[in-house]
C-alpha cells in the first residue's frame, strides 16, 4: 500500500506544542495505518486510506479534537516525494557555500506564471513547482540564513492572502521523510 506524508503547519511553536508520540496514537485511534513520525516539526508517514481531500480533512479534525487547536496539514504522496528529491532543484549550488535549503509546500496549485525575485547575497528562489517553491536562504553576517524569506515570499503572500496553505521544511527534512 502506498504511503502519503503530512507535514503540519506551525506546531511546537508557542503555545502549539505537541509530541509526536501523541500524534502517532491520535492518526492510530483515528484509523491510520502504519503511522511514522519523523523529526519533531511535524511530519509524519502513513499508509493511503483516501483521497488526498477526504484525508486532509480528517487529519486536521482529528488533530484539533485532540490537542485543541486547528493546524493545517499539507500532504504530498511518497511518489511525489521521491520525484522531488530525484530532480533536486539545489544541485546548482555551490557544495561549499554556507546556504540553508527550503522548500515551501502548498495544498493547492500556485497561479501559472508565478515569479518571484530574489535578493540576491540572501536568498535565491531556485525554482517555482506547481505546488512547491525552492529556496536558498545564504548565512548573513548575523549568523541568520531566513530573514529575507519573508521579504521575498511578501508578493506571493499579498497575491494568495489566506485562500492556500503553505508550510515550510529544510531540505533535509524532505531526505528524511521516506526512510
Amino acid at each position: 500500500m502506498p504511503n502519503d506524508i503530512a507535514f503540519l503547519r506551525g506546531i511546537n511553536v508557542g503555545k502549539r506544542q505537541m509530541k509526536m508520540a501523541d500524534l502517532k496514537t491520535c492518526m492510530e485511534a483515528a484509523g491510520f495505518e502504519a503511522v511514522k513520525t519523523i523529526l519533531a516539526s511535524g511530519n509524519v508517514r502513513f499508509a493511503r486510506r483516501d483521497t488526498p481531500e477526504k484525508t486532509k480533512v480528517l487529519l486536521e479534525s482529528v488533530i484539533e479534537k485532540q490537542f485543541g487547536f486547528p493546524v493545517g496539514v499539507v500532504l504530498r504522496s511518497e511518489e511525489k516525494i521521491a520525484a522531488m528529491l530525484e530532480q533536486h532543484p539545489f544541485k546548482t549550488l555551490d557544495p561549499e557555500a554556507d546556504v540553508a535549503r527550503h522548500v515551501l509546500l502548498f495544498d493547492r496549485p500556485l497561479p501559472d506564471g508565478l515569479e518571484l525575485e530574489g535578493r540576491p547575497g540572501e536568498v535565491d528562489v531556485m525554482r517555482i513547482d506547481p505546488t512547491e517553491i525552492y529556496i536558498a536562504a545564504y548565512r548573513q553576517p548575523n549568523g541568520r540564513y531566513t530573514e529575507s524569506m519573508d521579504e521575498v515570499l511578501k508578493p506571493l503572500r499579498a497575491k494568495l492572502g489566506k485562500t492556500v496553505l503553505d508550510t515550510a521544511r529544510n531540505w533535509n527534512t524532505m531526505e528524511k521523510v521516506l526512510k
